[in-house]
């Protein structure tokens, strides 16, 4: 993520720069910011308190929050609590919209391969892995539409595959090298 840091009736000094960045570095982790994603911070100064407003543009929709407080670095991080509550409803909203679309595309392809025919048309398609933890890559899964997601995982450095079960769970498959 970069960073737009800006100060209205106020010079932002390198402590209070590396502090945002910091704290907005940590919002990194979740699956819905993009890296090429341009954080903008708008801090003012009124007379008795500070206000710092943050807005992300996202895959999804705008993360957006204002906080006024006496201290900056409070604000600061009343402001990153906002948005990491905001990510994780975001994300379950985005779990419960595609929860039900997967299960009616599930039907429809049980039922599709029930009337094909015996010549089999076979699509090729090549993916790069990206290394990321388990629960981006279900993320980025239901995002994608798809029932199944492979990625490369952080902690064991191999291949797997994310998938939705037919109960309603998800299942991994881990590759094994010889």
């Amino acid at each position: 993520m970069r960073f737009e840091i800006v100060g209205k009736n106020i010079e932002v000094t390198s402590n209070m720069r590396e502090r945002i960045e910091k704290k907005l570095s940590a919002l990194d982790k979740y699956l819905l910011i993009d890296p090429e994603t341009i954080a903008r911070v708008v801090t003012r100064v009124y007379p008795n308190s500070q206000k710092v407003e943050v807005t992300i543009p996202t895959k999804v929709g705008i993360l957006r929050t204002e906080v006024v407080n006496d201290d900056f670095y409070a604000a600061v991080d009343l402001a990153i609590d906002k948005l990491e509550d905001q990510i994780r409803r975001q994300k379950t909203r985005l779990s419960r919209r595609h929860r039900e679309h997967l299960a009616k595309a599930f039907i429809e392809e049980e039922t599709a391969a029930e009337h094909a025919e015996k010549d089999i048309d076979v699509r090729t398609k090549t993916v790069v892995a990206t290394e990321m933890v388990l629960d981006e890559a279900i993320m980025q899964m239901e995002l994608s539409g798809h029932t199944f997601y492979i990625y490369k995982d952080e902690e064991s450095e191999k291949i797997a595959v994310v998938y939705r079960r037919a109960n309603g769970g998800y299942g991994l498959l881990e590759v094994e090298e010889e």
